[in-house]
């Protein structure tokens, strides 16, 4: 087996699983995948070993960090910055020149309590520069994630990334001439500190030109390109070059995928396809390297850093915040940038991990590079596992972020928590009656058949049978099937108790109820009561929890049994039908729907969005034939009612129907042919939708007798 694909195949299977969990606890994926790596890495499990699997992986991270990059140009508009170009430079050098200040003073002061042996001033002087140095840096990827995660965009969004891409620039300067310092303590043999200044200077402006460069060629092929793919192949080529090349010239790969980045988007063509192409192609890759961060990461280096490592983790927290606070009164900044921006710079990783490492291979600083690397390591472990957060909190307090709070979920009026979930269902909420009472036929022809078995659902059932029954005009028919072994129980005054429920609704919708009590199997109780009380559908309702197996069994063999059709109701949360979804596949389900849609039609007028789901790859005449066709179908049989229609083709049926669910209230849909493994194998539209949507569905089986119980 090979060791890399097996390394790849736990690192993405693991980040998946750990990003929804973190998605579910409302905590950025980012800390999950990260939290993912932790685990597998070292400090627990050592599944990944970072000695020999990490090293292979290398490359992936080299990828990702020069896409990171590239997708943070895109944020640096000179368009869009030019309100705000002030506040970004003002708060970039205070912030950056506060937090080398905060982190070089606290670790200077405490370095001098807690190192042993006592070492000379010197010594902790080297030690403080260099940490403020590496505590500038932030991480551009982190909060890259979070920007796209959220869906964020704004006057924040826009100057905190901006911000990001010009505080590295700063932290290799400054590193720089902490170096040289270090350099000049240690020995009069180095460099001068201008000669450093201009070391680091260079490295900056080379990286820059470079990725002008590689950002022009991009522009360049793009205005060639048309086809997709052919984008996403030769800007990738393109842009793996130009790390390849800064790293070989000893450059930032970092700064010259921004210069990239900002130089395509601030053409006058602005064309963005390479960025949307390329964020199709990011997730995995993104997986891996936040997972990969995570395994590099050891737990043991909080134990080493001690109160040194403390130091630097609080100082730096506050030399971003107060310094952000002030850099942003001085540029008249807005009070939401000034109070919480400096939060979201806290993440930090790739650029300090990189400082770290330089350090650690110069063989003049070996005696700093013991203390350092666990201090800073120690400092990335916290800022990974706390700034995500810190910076969805930045985001959503600007009211910047485009994705919605996660819904609550059914039955849970309360609001939405993780622990709701092992809760026990609750009454489904069902708004009292409030259109005129219906009126009875004066003749009664047959029954709508409900099977009532659970009180939370009982209301409901009584009202969509009650409905159905005044279409057909016949009557509301209550049917308990109880075990056999339980008739002892009922009698009397108990067996007309059990039907007050249903009782009191249909009395509320002008309706009186039929009753049945039944001692048998649920399916054939069904069966039989459906056949004496010659039944115009049978209404039944989905059990509250979430994969009812034993129930979809009873409704093929109900459905299998009846000779008219069989609607499941899926109550979740608030239940009405004041705007319907229709999605479906045939035109030749209409004729199932349509009964039930003129039902609810006549007791509630709604709104009505018949959609029929195309393949994706339907042509535009196709598109156009099928939404004649429907159109024409609905002049025919709802011209007086409010409808909407279209000919969606679709890439994901399911997608497609919880995207659409948002704006409705009630989903009406036929069920599968398929039935035993034929089920499993092909799958089941309607099933699908009951698992995944948080709107009630009706589900439309026809009747057996002729044929077999059909579904999408």
């Amino acid at each position: 087996m090979n060791e890399v694909t097996l390394g790849i195949a736990i690192l993405l299977s693991a980040g998946l699983l750990a990003g929804w969990l973190a998605r579910l606890l409302r905590f950025p994926s980012v800390t999950g995948y990260i939290l993912a790596g932790l685990v597998l890495g070292p400090s627990f499990s050592g599944v990944i070993d970072m000695d020999t699997l990490g090293r292979q992986l290398e490359h992936f991270t080299q990828i990702a960090l020069m896409l990171i990059a590239f997708g943070i140009g895109e944020h640096i508009e000179l368009r869009r910055l030019l309100g705000f170009g002030r506040t970004v430079g003002w708060i970039s050098a205070v912030q950056a020149f506060g937090t080398f200040l905060c982190v070089a003073g606290g670790t200077f002061a405490v370095s001098g309590l807690v190192t042993v042996p006592a070492q000379s001033s010197f010594y902790h002087l080297i030690l403080a520069l260099l940490l403020g140095a590496v505590a500038i840096a932030t991480s551009p990827a982190t909060l890259l994630h979070v920007v796209r995660e959220t869906c964020a965009k704004g006057t924040l969004t826009s100057t905190l990334m901006a911000v990001v891409a010009f505080v590295d620039g700063i932290a290799i300067m400054m590193f720089g001439l902490a170096l040289s310092i270090a350099h000049q303590l240690i020995g009069p043999e180095t460099s001068s500190l201008l000669r450093a200044l201009a070391v680091a200077l260079s490295e900056i402006l080379g990286s820059l030109a470079i990725g002008m460069i590689t950002g022009l060629l991009l522009d360049f092929f793009l205005n060639k390109l048309h086809n997709r793919g052919e984008m996403l192949i030769g800007g990738l080529a393109l842009l793996l070059l130009c790390g390849e090349i800064t790293s070989a010239l000893h450059l930032s790969p970092l700064l010259a995928g921004m210069a990239a980045g900002f130089t395509i988007i601030n053409r006058s063509e602005r064309d963005i396809r390479l960025f949307r192409a390329i964020n199709a192609f990011e997730p995995p890759i993104y997986v891996l390297f936040f997972t990969l961060a995570g395994a590099h990461m050891d737990l043991g280096a909080l134990k080493i850093a001690g109160w040194i490592g403390a130091t630097y983790f609080t100082s730096r927290v506050i030399g971003k915040y107060f310094g952000t606070m002030l850099g942003g009164m001085l540029a008249g900044a807005s009070p939401l940038i000034r109070n919480y921006m400096g939060l979201a710079l806290v993440p930090q990783a790739g650029v300090a991990i990189g400082l770290v490492l330089l350090i650690g291979n110069d063989p003049a600083l070996t005696a700093w590079s013991a203390v350092i690397t666990p201090v800073v390591l120690a400092g990335v472990v916290l800022a990974e596992l706390t700034g995500p957060v810190f910076a969805k909190f930045t985001l959503v307090k600007a009211g910047e972020c485009e994705v919605p709070e996660p819904a609550p979920l059914p039955n849970n009026p309360g609001g939405w928590s993780f622990w709701s979930r092992f809760r026990p269902p609750e009454a489904i909420r069902l708004p009292p009656w409030h259109g005129d009472k219906l009126h009875p036929s004066t003749n009664p022809n047959g029954t709508v058949l409900f099977g009532a078995s659970h009180f939370a659902t009982v209301r409901g059932l009584a009202r969509v049978a009650t409905i159905l029954a005044h279409h057909f005009h016949g009557l509301p028919l209550s049917a308990r099937v109880l075990p056999p072994s339980e008739q002892a129980k009922y009698a009397g005054t108990a067996e007309t108790a059990l039907f007050l429920p249903e009782k009191e609704e249909t009395a509320d919708l002008g309706y009186p109820l039929r009753t049945a009590l039944l001692f048998d199997a649920p399916a054939a109780g069904l069966i039989a009561a459906a056949s004496r009380a010659d039944a115009h559908a049978v209404v039944l309702g989905y059990p509250l929890r979430r994969n009812p197996r034993a129930f979809l069994r009873i409704i093929d063999k109900v459905a299998a049994g009846i000779r008219c059709p069989l609607i499941a109701v899926r109550f979740v949360g608030e239940f009405k039908a004041n705007r319907i979804l229709v999605p479906f596949l045939d035109p030749a389900e209409l004729a199932l729907l349509q009964p039930v849609l003129e039902a609810l039609t006549m007791a509630t007028l709604p709104r009505i969005t018949f959609v029929h789901l195309l393949n994706s790859d339907c042509s535009w005449e196709e598109i156009a034939t099928h939404d004649q066709e429907l159109q024409e179908w609905l002049a025919d049989n709802f011209f007086d009612i409010q409808t909407r229609h279209k000919a969606e083709p679709t890439e994901s049926r399911l997608e497609f129907i919880l995207n659409e669910a948002k704006y409705h209230d009630l989903i009406v849909m036929t069920a599968t042919r398929h039935q035993g493994l034929a089920r499993i194998f092909f799958g089941s539209l309607s099933n699908s939708v009951i698992r995944n949507c948080h709107k009630p569905v009706m589900v439309i089986y026809a009747c057996g007798k002729n044929g077999t119980a059909s579904e999408i």
